[in-house]
């Protein structure tokens, strides 16, 4: 099987429609609550898209020219004393209108509203779904088979969603273990079991009463990686709360995973700086991203709802980075101009914001890249 070939089997076509409009919907509400900080202010904002690239359509409403444009990777909003200005005689010089004539606090206010919107994006999205689904805690020495694909080898044998393996080989899975320097739950002791070729003994739980499954493997025939044919995650338990415990979950959910993405995206720079391109279950590309959300989609629609809280949760987080050239970057500029008493020239802040860009530019060439390299 060729690259094409494995990125395909990997990424269906309704994945592929549902990373986009996930990613689409996310970009559009955080450039939003942008433009409503901004109009909020009195600051014009001269126009919006959404999408990226050609314009294909547009309209002016309430001065802002609304656009669609062709790539549906994002969008953006252009307010109003932002950008530099050019001069009668060609140079570009700091703009003294609209955004630049904020306070420090209102041009704060403004950046700061589009990744506060997207964590408040996961916040809702969260706590519908645990007011609908109840609250699940996590059994990480269990792992639950969510589906069997059809006429796979794992139907034949028996294998049945909602089977709950609690052993592997007789040995009961741990509630944690350190697999490469990471600390992983023992549910994912399915995944390294079916790379070691030989018979093999999955104990699960199915309707109470305790059975077994014999099989040989070989996790490749041919050149070609075997599939057993199972999608399955971490055990949990469901218990029902109201509407007001729901919420106060998504809160400490949300609070919660501070560390764990701050650690991701430290993981995450390091391999950048040191070239590595190993895999980890940290930050996922857009190729990562999409197989993550096919595998969702055929999971039903709550599932999808989870991933799109996550992609919320994970874009806030980011843009919050204090890197120029994302929102973060920008609100440390305009502390950092607080802190001199006076803003940075035009020349200085672009310098600045250009090295910036430069780095997410590459890191998000490095994260395609490692995306792409486990197809390899």
């Amino acid at each position: 099987m060729n690259v094409l070939e494995a990125i395909a089997r990997a990424l269906t076509p309704q994945g592929i429609v549902w990373t986009l409009i996930i990613i689409l919907l996310a970009t559009f509400m955080h450039e939003l609550a942008h433009y409503w900080a901004a109009r909020l202010q009195g600051v014009a904002v001269n126009s919006f898209s959404v999408g990226m690239g050609p314009t294909l359509w547009r309209r002016s409403w309430r001065g802002t020219e609304w656009r669609l444009s062709a790539l549906p990777i994002g969008g953006y909003v252009e307010i109003d004393g932002m950008a530099p200005e050019t001069l009668p005689d060609g140079r570009l010089d700091t703009p003294r209108h609209g955004f630049a004539q904020l306070p420090a606090w209102g041009k704060v206010a403004v950046l700061l509203a589009g990744p506060l919107m997207n964590l408040l994006l996961a916040f809702l999205l969260l706590g519908g779904n645990f007011a609908v689904n109840g609250l699940q805690k996590v059994q990480p020495n269990r792992a639950t088979i969510n589906a069997v694909v059809p006429g796979s080898r794992a139907e034949r044998l028996g294998f049945q969603a909602g089977d709950t393996v609690t052993a592997i080989d007789a040995q009961a899975l741990p509630l944690q273990e350190t697999v490469g320097g990471e600390q992983v739950g023992g549910w994912t002791r399915v995944q390294r079991a079916l790379t070691v070729r030989g018979p093999h003994t999955f104990t699960f739980e199915r309707g109470g009463k305790v059975q077994s499954i014999q099989f040989d493997w070989t996790p490749s025939v041919n050149g070609k990686r075997a599939i057993l044919g199972i999608q399955y995650g971490a055990g949990s338990s469901v218990h029902r709360v109201g509407l007001g415990g729901a919420f106060a979950e998504a809160g400490t959910t949300i609070v919660g995973a501070v560390p764990q993405v701050l650690q991701a995206f430290g993981k995450l720079f390091a391999r950048f700086f040191t070239l590595n391109f190993t895999q980890d279950q940290g930050v996922a590309g857009p190729v990562g991203t999409a197989q993550i959300v096919s595998q969702a989609a055929s999971l039903g629609g709550w599932t999808l709802v989870l991933i799109a809280a996550t992609i919320n949760l994970s874009l806030g987080f980011f843009n919050l980075l204090p890197i120029p050239g994302l929102d973060g970057g920008r609100i440390l500029l305009v502390l950092v101009g607080l802190l001199r008493r006076r803003p940075l020239t035009f020349a200085q802040e672009s310098a600045v914001t250009a090295a910036g860009f430069g780095l997410v530019m590459l890191l998000s060439l490095f994260v395609v890249i490692r995306d792409l390299s486990r197809f390899f």
